[in-house]
């Protein structure tokens, strides 16, 4: 599994904004800038984002974008998939397809407790704690 350009500017998206919650609503182009991130990438990423409720935006010349929930709220597992789809190292078996031994064997072994993993990590990080804003133990300390 290897997450896209989307997924990871997403997050960075997310991240950028949740350093500035104070801030009623954050330009687009402001986040490019601080990113490095072409503008009209992050366009496209950003309407996935507030499409899946995770940003507003405001128009108009003062507008922008903010966060629609607390940073201490925001999982970063939900926003990947969203931006992502599953986060699966492999699917798992159709329905009707009969799987050899070896086949379940490797699954259960393998391909599951890599997917357990993985989601055990994304679903217990918030943006908060990417940002530095709550548990110190956990953080890398990334301010904006």
């Amino acid at each position: 599994m290897k997450i896209s350009t989307r997924g990871r500017y997403g997050i960075r998206l997310l991240i950028d904004l949740a350093g500035h919650a104070g801030e009623d609503h954050v330009p687009l182009a402001s986040v490019a800038r601080r990113q490095g991130i072409s503008i009209r990438y992050l366009e496209q990423v950003a309407v996935i984002l507030r499409r899946a409720g995770f940003i507003r935006s405001v128009k108009g010349a003062s507008g922008g974008y903010s966060l629609a929930w607390k940073p201490e709220e925001i999982i970063v597992g939900e926003a990947l998939r969203e931006l992502e789809g599953d986060m699966l190292v492999v699917d798992p078996p159709r329905a009707g397809v009969k799987e050899s031994k070896l086949q379940r064997c490797i699954r259960i072994t393998v391909f599951d407790r890599i997917n357990a993993r993985i989601a055990s990590v994304i679903d217990n990080k918030t943006l908060a704690s990417i940002a530095g804003t709550t548990d110190p133990d956990e953080s890398y300390m990334y301010f904006i």
